[in-house]
């Protein structure tokens, strides 16, 4: 057998409540039993589910416990504490199946025993079971039995039973009154304060000795107060005070009969009752009642200043959210009443941080409040009011819907642009065709788009955090709209064609100038790029956008073209401008246009238009546009025309001298020569090449040239000039193969020369540059001879 042990001990006011929790086996199956005793009889009731099952054992207790009842718990039950107006209840509910027993007996000290019903008990028992109760059976009585007691004592001795507080005999079976009284209870909670005083008449009829007849006086008094009517609080005030003035609820009763005298103007009479209550019950939370009852007494005779006094205590010194909520709402009227509406918001907001459904409770003056607020322009409490009231306002009220719209307009007119969004879109949506339809509709168009001092980077920032929130919404798209505009105005081109794609899916009829946006940003991105040099941004705009830019842009459109390698669009450029009357745009564009021809094949054209831009700068001396020059030649050398290679090179060196950038044209006349065999025109141009060389100690167009004018000079039986071209080379970086034929070379020009020794001496050095190459055996075989 196992056994757990839970005590869990609370204080009251006048009692103290035991609960224990214990747990054990019969024929090895578990069970618990839980334990509630109280010095005072309390209430104890079961329920029932369909299946005639108990699904939850409820005990009322007309006092609650100072400190929170914490929720136990173990394999059969679960009990939880809860605290409703002041009455405190314990709710069991079952793990498996389980009974009430009320432990009307203790067997250690009572001697009589007897089958009991009671509703009321000291000590009740509840039982956790599986199946089966353990220990236990139960009989079905017939209609007619008779209840013997059983006597386990034979010295008997009188014995009287519980009394009331007037000696009388509590009778266990009768428990009406307290229903009676928790219906009492349940009807003022509900605020049925009729109903309450008829209620309370009924119950003291029949049970005029009851136990809770100073709570029934009690809420009479308190429905009395909540009706307004003051002089019956009086008439009853005076016997609660007389009859239970050591009640707890002394208090609240001083509080609401002084507040009663004042009603009936009484005041004398109404100061000894606060007198009362603030000396003798100064630490009871109604004496923070009565600073405010005393204050509305104040502020009514006029004196609002010392009125302001009480309220601030009250609201200073309380611990109760309800006074508290009271305190606060009563500065607030005082403080907008004074045009002091920051303090008054404040008392605002910590009403709604405290106690938000305090404004619904008291509906009338708090419209009041709220439009006291809207005509100081405190839209931000204004609001925050009308959400408070509909928060606990059901929808069908008369007044739902101007409170919903009012809320959304004022906040719309507040920096709270997400709230206000918020509000105004719950009404759209509760009222498609609503009263104020096209007020909210107006509101919601200028939320976030109504700020004028604000710079742009700034706005910038709010827009993206409009579009990236609201998408898909029309705000959304509004601020998509304005930010494109807003860019544009700040020249900001390609941030607007970042988000090109956003702008275009923008419904036309509301925003017809989105393409038009979207154009003048290409244009300028274009236009920034051509002035920055920035070819291929320039490139990318014209491939994705159809733009045509005015003529000044020709200039660095066709430059871009043209390194782009786009030579259809620069031919148009430059074929446009060809004609030109002012001859310098002509001279240009007709260079431009040659080179365009060039690139694209269209020799024929480079000719004819080199022809008339020669002629226009032929008279020129240093001409910017000579290279036209080289530009004939490198034609003519693509078309294999030697003749005109030829004349077009004498032209190059009359006009532009001789050039190290002509080499590879001097080179190529070079090769006609080799082709035609003639060795006048190789050695002409190869002396060029090789002065050039020698200039710019750059060489290469080595060994070419060099065997070239060698084989020239030996036609010609230049042989000296042969033997220095040839040891030209010496100095020169070569191969192992062509060392070997430059130093074969050289050993046969020595040979010419009859000198015999040093052409020797020149084939040793073929024949050990490269041992195995032609010309090393060619040089062997020379040795011989």
């Amino acid at each position: 057998m196992f056994q757990y042990l839970l005590l869990f001990l609370l204080s009251f006011n006048l009692f103290a409540l035991e609960v224990s929790l214990q747990g054990a086996k019969e024929d090895f199956v578990k069970y618990s039993t839980l334990h509630m005793k109280d010095p005072n009889p309390f209430l104890c009731q079961e329920t029932f589910n369909d299946f005639l099952e108990v699904d939850k054992i409820i005990c009322a207790f007309s006092k609650q416990p100072s400190t929170p009842f914490r929720t136990l718990q173990n394999d059969f039950f679960e009990i939880k504490g809860e605290v409703k107006e002041k009455t405190f209840f314990l709710i069991i509910t079952p793990q498996h199946k389980m009974k009430l027993f009320n432990q009307l007996f203790d067997l250690h000290v009572d001697k009589t025993l007897f089958d009991a019903k009671s509703d009321l008990g000291k000590h009740w028992m509840v039982l956790g079971y599986h199946d089966k109760m353990p220990f236990m059976q139960t009989e079905p009585q017939g209609e007619v039995a008779i209840n013997f007691p059983f006597y386990s004592d034979t010295d008997l001795l009188p014995h009287v039973g519980g009394l009331d507080m007037q000696g009388n005999p509590v009778k266990i079976n009768k428990v009406k009154d307290v229903k009676g009284y928790i219906s009492i209870k349940k009807l003022y909670q509900e605020k049925e304060y009729e109903k309450c005083l008829d209620l309370i008449y009924e119950v003291s009829q029949e049970h005029p000795n009851s136990l809770f007849k100073s709570e029934f006086l009690f809420y009479r008094i308190k429905s009395y107060f909540a009706l307004g009517m003051y002089d019956s609080v009086i008439e009853d005030s005076k016997i609660f005070l007389r009859e239970y003035s050591a009640d707890e609820n002394i208090a609240e009763v001083l509080s609401m009969v002084a507040k009663s005298y004042s009603k009936g103007g009484l005041n004398t009479d109404a100061d000894y009752f606060f007198d009362r209550l603030f000396s003798e019950h100064a630490d009871s939370e109604f004496a923070r009642m009565g600073f405010i009852y005393k204050g509305e007494i104040l502020e009514d005779s006029g004196a609002s200043s010392k009125a302001l006094e009480f309220y601030l205590k009250a609201l200073n010194q309380t611990q109760d959210l309800d006074i508290a909520a009271l305190a606060a709402y009563k500065l607030a009227f005082y403080k907008i009443y004074f045009s002091n509406k920051k303090e008054a918001a404040e008392y605002v907001q910590k009403i709604i941080g405290a106690k938000s459904d305090f404004f619904y409770e008291n509906l009338e003056k708090s419209l009041e409040l709220m439009y006291l607020f809207e005509e100081e322009r405190d839209y931000v409490s204004a609001a925050a009011i009308a959400k408070a009231i509909l928060d606990e306002m059901s929808p069908k009220n008369e007044i739902y819907e101007e409170l919903l719209s009012q809320r959304g307009i004022w906040l719309s007119q507040t920096d709270k642009k997400e709230e206000a969004l918020q509000a105004l879109n719950e009404y759209l949506e509760t009222y498609k065709y609503g009263f104020y339809e096209d007020r909210i509709q107006v509101a919601k168009d200028s939320l976030f788009f109504d700020q004028e001092d604000v710079n742009t980077t700034t706005k910038i920032a709010e827009y993206d955090q409009l579009i990236e929130k609201y998408r898909g919404d029309s705000i959304g798209d509004k601020a998509l709209y304005e930010k494109a505009k807003l860019l544009l105005e700040n020249e900001m081109y390609s941030d607007i064609l970042g988000f090109k794609d956003s702008l275009l899916g923008l419904d036309e009829t509301k925003y017809p100038q989105k393409e038009k946006f979207i154009t003048q940003s290409a244009t300028g991105v274009m236009q920034r790029a051509l002035e920055n040099k920035e070819c291929q941004e320039v490139l990318n705009i014209s491939y994705a956008y159809n733009i045509t830019l005015s003529d000044k842009w020709d200039d660095g459109l066709y430059e871009c073209f043209m390194k782009g390698a786009d030579f259809i669009e620069a031919k148009k450029i430059a074929q446009k401008n060809i004609t030109s009357q002012d001859l310098e745009e002509r001279k240009k564009w007709l260079y431009r246009h040659s080179q365009v021809d060039f690139a694209t094949g269209n020799y024929s054209e480079v000719i004819e238009a080199s022809k008339d831009l020669v002629a226009l700068i032929q008279e020129e001396k240093d001409s910017q546009y000579n290279d036209i020059y080289r530009l004939v030649f490198d034609t003519y050398q693509r078309l294999e025309n030697d003749a005109k290679m030829l004349s077009s090179i004498a032209d190059i060196e009359k006009v532009l001298g001789q050039d190290s950038q002509d080499i590879e044209r001097y080179v190529a006349v070079m090769n006609v020569g080799v082709v035609r065999e003639d060795p006048a025109i190789i050695i002409t141009y190869g002396e060029k090449v090789a002065q050039i060389q020698k200039r710019t100690s750059s060489y290469a167009q080595s060994p070419f040239v060099e065997f070239s004018l060698y084989q020239a000079y030996m036609k010609k039986q230049k042989y000296n000039e042969a033997l220095d071209i040839i040891k030209s080379l010496d100095t020169i970086e070569l191969d192992a193969n062509t060392r070997s034929r430059q130093k074969y070379l050289l050993g046969s020009v020595y040979d010419k020369l009859w000198r015999d020794d040093d052409a020797d001496k020149a084939y040793d050095a073929s024949i050990e540059a490269d041992a195995s190459s032609a010309w090393a055996k060619l040089s062997q075989s020379a040795k011989k001879i």
